[in-house]
């Protein structure tokens, strides 16, 4: 069996949408990942990171800075072990810090010795150095040097895991005498920078030899809080890699993704931190207040240390500053978490955006289409920005952007160049005989429309303008086409309301059809509404017409329902778009009859049985010409229940007069009918004393069906 036209262009609509989101889950789902949509990704993260900053600057956390200035009185980097001594002296015993970090590697002697001394300084003090593990091992390097701290977690305690930590190969670690007199050590390296050399997002543990060791920021801040216990939250308690949610220092819970890594929280753009110069805490120069009680980070600022990184707020944001921004977050517990579900809600969204782009671009204009793709963007955005800033939920948006936009682009083009190629042919088929509107409906509904003869139960109009010869005959030709125009107007616009399609004008005559090439169940109705809109519209014209010297124009309307052939017809010289067919022919000679029963409107049987809300008046029982076939005629005065109490009453005693009339009972009909006229002067009750009279000279005979023969047309 064949699809419909509307299937057809469906089924291509949700293909659309479907092929392009397989694209995207592809991405979602790493099989594989597209870069152009990971860059998106990172410039929206970026964005949104940027447009967030809580800003200020944090108190809690100094920065110790090894600047230009620094080293013009502490000579060049790196500075004498005793140097260095003295500032984490001063740093614990002068201003009562809380905790130290050192954004800096010592994997190697001093030049002049002071080892010990440095050494000394880290005895029974929360210090912290800094290593760097390696992530592979060229040939014939050393797997390691220095010394590593404590692991954070030991292998034992996670060797149930399955959790894809992120593994090392070797380390430059600290000098043992340091190390071994340190509350422990960090990473400060930076595996997880992204493609485009954005540092996003750090793991707060790497995994060496199956011992977990910690980020910086993480070993300052376990330190600094007291060395609480440490451990990680799964989902479901099943202990399995993928279910992995947060890490656990003490009642403090940080989200993580399944490789224990985090986003950084960036505070805001760089020196949200306060930098202390080195040589003024050697100098102590430093207000007591500035440092009591803080955590202190030393790390350089001097550009030909090269401590610097490229960050979603700065390009050149300086290292020390990253890992600050983490200490913070995780005193805070303000860590953003992409969580695990986050691809099914991707995923999810992008199927029911496809769905609305494919039943919904088709039936909008390209500016609302573009309009619908404009919110549903919108709607995105905002939703992930709720998720960000009100649950510190990381929800991807590129893939959600991008099939957006893309899908859209293709429907609209779609549309655009065969959607609306087919209405522009449609336009140019019916364009002349229908209502826009109309082409408008018959292309959304997809319908299939055929030019072929086809066989449908219709309405048909006739209209005629009555006395047009007489007419013409008082104007000139010139005056005589503009007064047709002028009345044709608004004609052909009350049957375009009404649905109607034009078949042709013929001098005064309006042939229209209802029904084709659109099917419309209301056909009838639609057809009788049009004729008495016509008939208003005409009297419309009476003030205007008089006021050029015109005569007021009145018209006579027939219409008929019933079968009748529609298609393209004519020859290989002239075709048209028209009905034929008995049902046809009916309404010709309705339109023909009007002027003798004196009524604007005649209707069909069939006519008034569809239309059930109206009243219709039963004029005669006619055999017309070229039919053998009795039918009846109706007028249509109204819909019923706005007819007045006195229309009502001359209704029935109508009805009663025509009942006595086709039972020969003249005598009584026409003295019902003579008191009709007498309240009415109306052609159609003397048309019936007309017929009384002549039947009581010459009855019709006891086998009359009360059948009045119209010989003429």
């Amino acid at each position: 069996m064949s699809l419909s036209t509307r299937t057809v262009r469906l089924l291509i609509r949700i293909a659309i949408s479907v092929i392009v989101a397989i694209v995207f889950v592809l991405h979602i789902t790493d099989r594989p990942g597209f870069e152009i949509i990971e860059r998106v990704e990172n410039y929206l993260y970026d964005a949104r990171v940027r447009a967030t900053l809580p800003g200020g600057v944090d108190e809690r956390i100094v920065i110790i800075d090894i600047d230009e200035a620094s080293q013009v009185q502490l000579g060049q980097w790196p500075w004498e072990r005793q140097t260095l001594a003295s500032i984490v002296d001063v740093l614990f015993d002068t201003y009562q810090i809380r905790a130290l970090g050192f954004d800096v590697l010592f994997a190697e002697a001093g030049r002049s010795g002071g080892n010990d001394a440095f050494a000394e300084a880290f005895i029974a003090r929360d210090v912290i150095t800094g290593f760097v593990f390696k992530d592979s091992l060229a040939a014939n390097e050393p797997e390691f040097t220095g010394t590593l701290p404590p692991p954070i977690i030991p292998a034992q305690d996670v060797a149930g895991f399955s959790v894809p930590f992120v593994r090392a190969e070797g380390f430059t670690g600290t000098l043992a005498a340091l190390q071994e007199n340190a509350a422990g050590g960090g990473l400060f390296d930076s595996p997880l920078i992204d493609s485009d050399g954005v540092f996003r997002r750090t793991p707060l543990v790497q995994q060496y030899r199956g011992d977990l060791y910690p980020t910086l920021a993480l070993a300052v801040v376990h330190a600094a809080g007291g060395a609480p216990p440490l451990g990680f939250e799964f989902a479901s308690d099943s202990r399995r890699g993928i279910d992995l949610e947060a890490f656990r220092i003490g009642d403090a819970r940080i989200p993580v993704d399944a490789r224990a890594a985090v986003f950084i929280p960036f505070r805001g753009p760089q020196e949200s931190f306060r930098f202390i110069p080195a040589r003024d805490i050697v100098n102590q120069t430093v207000p007591l207040e500035l440092l009591q009680g803080k955590i202190a980070l030393v790390g350089a600022s001097a550009a030909g240390l090269l401590d610097l990184r490229s960050t979603p707020v700065g390009q050149r944001y300086i290292g020390v500053e990253v890992h600050a921004n983490l200490v913070a977050g995780l005193l805070d517990g303000t860590i953003r978490q992409q969580p695990a579900w986050s691809d099914g809600l991707e995923i999810s969204v992008l199927l029911l955006i496809g769905a609305m782009l494919a039943l919904l671009l088709p039936r909008l204009s390209p500016q609302a289409a573009l309009l619908l793709v404009a919110g549903i963007l919108a709607t995105a955005m905002a939703g992930n920005l709720w998720l960000w800033n009100s649950h510190s939920l990381v929800i991807p948006l590129a893939s959600v952007f991008g099939y957006t936009l893309a899908c859209g682009l293709l429907h609209i083009t779609y549309g655009f160049f065969v959607e609306q190629k087919n209405k522009r042919h449609l336009s140019q088929v019916f364009g002349q005989y229908i209502p826009p509107r109309v082409v408008e409906e018959l292309d959304a509904s997809g319908a299939e429309v055929s030019l072929q003869g086809e066989t449908r139960r219709m309405s048909v109009m006739f209209s005629d303008v009555r006395g047009f010869t007489t007419i013409s005959e008082g104007l000139e030709a010139r005056e005589l086409t503009q007064m047709m125009n002028e009345f044709l107007t608004p004609f052909t616009r009350v049957i375009q309301q009404h649905r109607g399609t034009i078949d042709k004008y013929m001098g005064d005559c309006v042939m229209a059809f209802w029904g084709a090439p659109l099917a419309d169940e209301q056909h009838a109705r639609n057809s009788l509404l049009a004729a008495f809109g016509m008939i208003d519209a005409v009297r419309l014209l009476d003030a205007p017409f008089a006021a050029k010297g015109w005569p007021a124009v009145r018209v006579g309307v027939g219409i008929a329902t019933g079968d009748m052939n529609v298609g393209n017809m004519g020859s290989e010289f002239r075709i048209a778009y028209t009905v034929m067919g008995d049902t046809v022919n009916l309404g010709s000679r309705l339109e023909g009859l009007t002027k003798q029963y004196g009524v604007d409107i005649l209707v069909c049987e069939n006519t008034a049985r569809d239309v059930p809300d109206f009243h219709f008046r039963e004029l005669d029982l006619v055999r017309v010409k070229g039919k053998q076939k009795p039918v009846a005629i109706f007028e249509p005065l109204g819909i019923a229940s706005e007819l007045d109490e006195s229309t009502l009453r001359s209704l029935a005693d109508y009805e009663k007069a025509l009942s006595l009339y086709r039972r020969q009972e003249w005598q009584q009909a026409g003295q019902l009918f003579e008191n009709l006229a007498e309240q009415q002067d109306a052609l159609l009750y003397n048309v019936y004393l007309d017929r009384i009279k002549r039947f009581r000279h010459e009855p019709p005979g006891a086998d009359w069906d009360g059948v009045f023969d119209h010989l003429s047309k």
